[in-house]
């Protein structure tokens, strides 16, 4: 499986990285502005996306989600926030995403949380 993550945090974005190299996926890039997740989702075409949702620039990963699905790319995704508030929350279900974490996350939350992806049951 290849993945994409997107995440501002230098520190989070290596240790998710770390991760998901541990559970044998092939990491493509890691990316920190919403602008450059559309263009590199768009090009790379990745199995999953790791999608933190304040990113550096104005455009944010629930808004980066929606504009790759309107393009028609049904790309996994699943959220790695700090946001777990009703109004992101509410937004990010429009998206038809596939898990929504809150941070800070284990290596458990995230193996158990791709493992569905694999096995939806």
């Amino acid at each position: 499986m290849r993945v994409l993550i997107v995440e501002d945090d230098k520190v989070l974005s290596l240790l998710l990285s770390k991760m998901i190299e541990r559970l044998g996926l092939e990491v493509l890039m890691i990316v920190t502005k919403g602008a450059e997740a559309i263009e590199k989702i768009v090009e790379l075409e990745p199995d999953l996306v790791l999608m933190d949702i304040m990113l550096e620039d104005d455009i944010d990963g629930i808004t980066v989600v929606e504009n790759i699905r309107s393009k028609s790319i049904d790309t996994t995704v699943i959220y790695i926030t700090g946001n777990s508030d009703a109004t992101n929350r509410e937004r990010a279900n429009a998206t038809n995403y596939s898990d929504y974490l809150i941070k800070p996350i284990s290596f458990e939350e995230l193996k158990t949380s791709i493992q569905k992806i694999d096995d939806p049951s």
